[in-house]
């Protein structure tokens, strides 16, 4: 009570009569006005709390208290949450992110939110999207591209055309993922001269034409992508992307035989790694195991290399990582 006097500036005493009389006193205007510039400049948190306890008494639900729908302040946390979200989601803590984005997807009904609200709760999909990709979640009703496709959905109809476009370019991921390569690679090659993207999303998706490529097989035109897409990342100063394309430029190289130019590439994006996530760290590996295992003569050290991002992806639940690496395995088992 006395932290609470000191910070409306007011007496004790005061504070301590509301506090034994409770709502059996009404503060005189000038006292209210105090206590109310106190609510208005509180934080997001605060004020939701403040009316929760105020709506509540102890004995109504929570969800009582959203069905006149969201106030500003539920917006500001929501807002909030989907950055912590995305973070946890950029070290691969799955469990929280997933915490922080279901309690506002399951809080509002989408129908009865404003443009702000449906905006926020398209975003929402899209980081559980996300999500569900990153997990190797990309087939069936509870998957990235079920739910890619209701964000999808929801910036067409609001409107948000740079929003639906990043939305096309994470189906496409997901076909990718799926093995639809030749479907994949039309959708990144329809989306880098899309004018709705970034130049940094058009220079993603020329770098995914050449990923989809590889994978094919077709890595002579694969290499003449991503070095057109790395050009691009260097012009665009984006030194994570530009890392990223050189890893992947090292598989195309690997691919047509090239293993000199392959290591070369490949000690690129290991000297140059901008960050180093669970995800990256895996990815890396696995190309640099990829790489590895092409000579005899480092195949140890490429095996090595596999079981350590195997573990990795396990800890982090990264299944189509996984996946990825056991084909790996598999494929060099096969020929050796």
């Amino acid at each position: 009570m006395r932290a609470f006097a000191e910070h409306l500036g007011i007496g004790v005493r005061t504070v301590t009569k509301w506090e034994s009389l409770g709502t059996g006193t009404t503060p005189r205007p000038f006292m209210q006005s105090i206590l109310d510039t106190a609510l208005s400049t509180a934080d997001a948190e605060a004020k939701q709390r403040f009316e929760l306890l105020l709506r509540q008494d102890g004995e109504v639900p929570a969800r009582e208290y959203y069905r006149s729908g969201p106030r500003q302040w539920d917006y500001e946390t929501w807002i909030d949450d989907l950055g912590r979200a995305a973070a946890c989601l950029a070290r691969q803590d799955f469990g929280f992110a997933a915490s922080l984005i279901d309690r506002w997807l399951h809080r509002f009904n989408p129908q009865e939110l404003d443009l702000q609200g449906r905006y926020l709760h398209a975003r929402s999909l899209v980081l559980l999207g996300d999500l569900q990709r990153d997990r190797g979640d990309t087939r069936g009703p509870l998957s990235a591209r079920h739910t890619y496709r209701c964000a999808h959905e929801l910036f067409r109809d609001l409107d948000v055309p740079r929003r639906a476009a990043q939305v096309e370019l994470s189906l496409a991921v997901v076909e990718e993922m799926n093995g639809r390569l030749d479907l994949a690679a039309r959708r990144y090659e329809a989306l880098t001269v899309d004018a709705r993207l970034s130049p940094r999303d058009r220079a993603r998706a020329l770098l995914w034409v050449g990923t989809a490529l590889s994978k094919k097989g077709v890595n002579v035109h694969a290499v003449k992508v991503m070095t057109e897409a790395i050009h691009r990342f260097e012009q665009l100063e984006e030194p994570e992307d530009w890392s990223v394309a050189h890893q992947k430029m090292a598989l195309a190289h690997r691919g047509a035989g090239a293993l000199g130019a392959a290591s070369s590439y490949l000690d690129v994006a290991l000297t140059n790694r901008s960050a180093d996530s669970p995800m990256q760290r895996v990815r890396l590996h696995t190309a640099h195991a990829h790489v590895l295992l092409s000579d005899h003569a480092t195949s140890a050290d490429g095996l090595r290399l596999l079981d350590e991002a195997a573990r990795t992806s396990r800890r982090f639940g990264m299944f189509h990582q996984l996946t990825s690496i056991e084909a790996v395995r598999s494929a060099f088992e096969y020929v050796n």
